[in-house]
């Protein structure tokens, strides 16, 4: 009998849950709106409502639920240490961007979610391509290629990391059979991504990722860059078609990016100029830490001897030195 009421005892421990019937369906929801809204709001703001949201989940893992509970819980609670992890790496910081990255890894193998991962994993390797450490976006684009979905556009991200991280190390062969991958497993797409939103890798972003290839590439090679800003005004095509409250804007600028650094290449001042006055309009809307960078280093291209007694090579620099001084974090000073 003492047996039995232990038994009866673990009965009634194992049928508590913390988590509600709604409680899921509610996560689900407000991911589905941050990933759908992320790419077109001021970063600041979202990555104060993600943190909340990630703050509850963890709170929920903490206690006791059903395993298959559980298992939803690491699930969400690694799509939003996801978020936070591309939120951080907007506002500039790389280190917590990692920490959120590779916390949110550790969620997806928990969950036992291949997609997740593979994008998470993607995600380490963006991190590492601007934190100057191409050969470890290399290495980490292709291991997460082990667990990638048959369904939806992950393959081609992956492949297109990749390719930007070997053309940044001057390696054009890897570079372009990279590119080859992509493009083919754009051919072989099957179904949606199963999260969707800022998650998914769209055409327009696959075409300026193929651009900046080309870029690193250049090397004086007018061919490349040729190409370089074609593959540019497409991916710019592609976002300005975007009906103007879902357009990715962070993406677009660095699309813009690219085609004023392919004119600039060509020794077209006048039309990097009008390129680059249109990105610090749109910019202004929604800073991020890898336009700033990329403006920056078009801002040094201008300071070369070859447009030192231009005044529009000036007057570019300016405006941009203008906008790289207000940083991408700003609305979270004073914040705790």
């Amino acid at each position: 009998m003492a047996a039995a009421r232990e038994s009866a005892d673990f009965i009634s421990r194992a049928e508590q849950t913390n988590v509600g019937p709604h409680t899921v369906d509610q996560f689900r929801a407000d991911i589905q709106r941050i990933v759908t809204t992320y790419p077109n709001r001021p970063v600041a703001p979202t990555f104060v409502e993600v943190k909340h949201l990630r703050d509850r989940a963890f709170v929920l893992l903490d206690g006791r639920q059903y395993p298959d509970q559980t298992r939803d819980l690491y699930l969400i609670a690694g799509v939003l240490c996801g978020i936070l992890a591309n939120a951080s790496f907007d506002l500039g910081h790389l280190s917590a961007a990692e920490t959120q990255a590779r916390t949110a890894r550790l969620c997806a193998e928990l969950a036992g979610h291949h997609w997740l991962l593979s994008w998470v994993v993607g995600t380490q390797s963006l991190i590492a391509y601007w934190d100057d450490r191409p050969a470890d976006a290399v290495a980490l684009a292709r291991s997460a290629q082990d667990y990638t979905p048959e369904s939806g556009t992950s393959g081609i991200r992956l492949a297109a990391l990749e390719a930007r991280a070997h053309a940044r190390m001057r390696n054009a062969a890897a570079a372009d059979e990279a590119l080859r991958r992509a493009d083919h497993a754009r051919e072989q797409v099957c179904g949606d991504d199963e999260i969707g939103g800022m998650l998914i890798f769209p055409e327009a972003k696959q075409s300026f990722y193929a651009a900046t290839c080309q870029l690193w590439l250049g090397g004086g090679d007018e061919r490349r860059y040729r190409e370089a800003e074609r593959l540019a005004a497409a991916a710019v095509g592609w976002y300005e078609a975007t009906p103007p409250e879902r357009r990715r804007i962070g993406e677009q600028c660095l699309a813009m990016l690219d085609l004023a650094a392919a004119r600039l290449a060509r020794g077209e001042l006048d039309g990097t100029a009008d390129v680059v006055q249109a990105v610090l309009s749109l910019g202004a809307r929604r800073r991020t830490d890898s336009v700033a960078r990329r403006l920056g280093h078009l801002g040094s291209q201008l300071a070369r001897p070859a447009y030192a007694n231009s005044p529009l090579a000036l007057s570019v620099r300016e405006e941009i030195d203008a906008f790289c001084r207000t940083p991408a974090n700003l609305a979270l000073e004073g914040r705790e």
